[in-house]
């Protein structure tokens, strides 16, 4: 028996988000069954997070215990003749047995996409999310700062989520831009430890709405000192989020 670990890429439009659940196809129950046919018989495959329904993933992590005649590294390519082309298992490793997909993760990077201009363009549209006018990019990166830190996201997590508490710590949010033919694409690249449910989502959308004047520097800070949710922005659509990589304090595929 051996642990294998496989960095994932996948398009999530068409998933109901990475967990298994009863009436919706999702990216693991794929896994789970590429994974079956190698094996030979059912095989769970856990990840370092899940990631919701229509979430993007350039380097989700997972893992999964079995024996495979192919050698590890070619694991990857075995399971992508059996996956759909929206999935794929860009490399994998065999790792020690101590190694927990979840708990050893140690940081977690998402991109928020978005590209402002005056009209929408169909071709971007997948993976990121159209904004009319003209970003206010120092606004944007102002009222980032006030993320970063330990602190309580309890009005950034949909109400009703079953979790402990909704403390997290988040290193860093970063807003960068470029110039493009049809308009400035923006993204809000946001590192944590971990992440409540619609959390980055929330997060976008309240930057966003700080940057149109909608909200003050004020109510965001009461938003997350106090949970007041009516001081937070939309929740900002699934299409334009990506997970894009995990870190583990070392390198896991060489």
């Amino acid at each position: 028996m051996k642990r294998y670990a496989l960095l994932v890429a996948y398009d999530g439009t068409g998933y109901g988000g990475w967990q298994i659940q009863k009436n919706a196809v999702t990216v693991q129950e794929k896994l789970e069954a590429a994974v079956g046919s190698l094996t030979g018989k059912k095989t769970a495959v856990v990840a370092s997070g899940r990631t919701d329904s229509g979430v993007h993933a350039a380097g989700q992590v997972c893992s999964f215990d079995g024996e495979i005649t192919v050698p590890p590294e070619k694991v990857a390519d075995a399971l992508n003749i059996i996956l759909p082309c929206d999935i794929s298992v860009i490399k994998s490793v065999e790792v020690p047995f101590d190694f927990d997909v979840n708990r050893s993760a140690k940081k977690k990077t998402y991109r928020y996409s978005l590209y402002f201009a005056s009209r929408r363009n169909p071709l971007k549209d997948r993976y990121s999310v159209h904004i009319k006018g003209a970003p206010d990019i120092a606004k944007l990166r102002h009222i980032a700062r006030l993320f970063e830190g330990e602190h309580d996201f309890k009005a950034y997590c949909k109400s009703g989520s079953d979790v402990k508490t909704t403390v997290r710590r988040i290193y860093s949010v970063r807003v960068e831009c470029s110039e493009a033919e049809a308009g400035t694409e923006v993204g809000i690249f946001v590192t944590g430890g971990g992440f409540l449910y619609n959390m980055v989502r929330t997060m976008v959308g309240t930057m966003l709405y700080f940057s149109a004047g909608s909200l003050t520097e004020e109510d965001v800070r009461r938003s997350i000192e106090t949970g007041d949710r009516t001081a937070v922005g939309k929740t900002m659509p699934a299409n334009g989020l990506t997970l894009l990589n995990v870190e583990y304090g070392r390198e896991i595929f060489l």
